[in-house]
């Protein structure tokens, strides 16, 4: 036998649940006000590499020297993306801004050399065993 259930004299209705939209309790115009009116912006893509070339000056938004004090060793601008939590697009604008006012660097991406040819490989090693 279960125990009975103890009920409120006044019992609180509960708001009606309403299904949560994508993006729902973002705050819209804080991206706007970190990137100001949408101009032309830099070619960048995920792994351009972000490198400050300068110390935060005093004018710089919280954004702008969040991303110069990441920056004094290269990042990509997905992990810039990641790290201060905003979306690529506000990002790339924010680097923009900064790439205008020469306060960061934008490099290529290192990319890995290939692999030497497997018979000059073991040409190399031939001629070590023989000494």
């Amino acid at each position: 036998m279960t125990p009975p259930q103890r009920r409120r004299r006044d019992p609180v209705p509960e708001p009606p649940s309403q299904p949560s939209k994508e993006g729902e309790g973002k705050n819209p115009e804080r991206l706007y006000i970190i990137t100001g009116p949408d101009g032309e912006r830099a070619p960048l893509d995920l792994v351009t590499l972000i490198v400050a070339r300068a110390e935060p000056p005093s004018s710089a938004t919280p954004e702008q020297s969040a991303v110069l004090r990441m920056c004094r060793a290269p990042l990509s601008v997905a992990e810039v993306s990641a790290y201060l939590g905003l979306p690529f697009s506000v990002v790339t604008v924010l680097l923009t801004e900064m790439l205008a006012a020469e306060l960061v660097q934008a490099r290529a991406p290192i990319v890995r050399q290939h692999l030497p040819d497997r018979s000059l490989l073991e040409a190399v090693m031939h001629g070590l065993q023989r000494l």
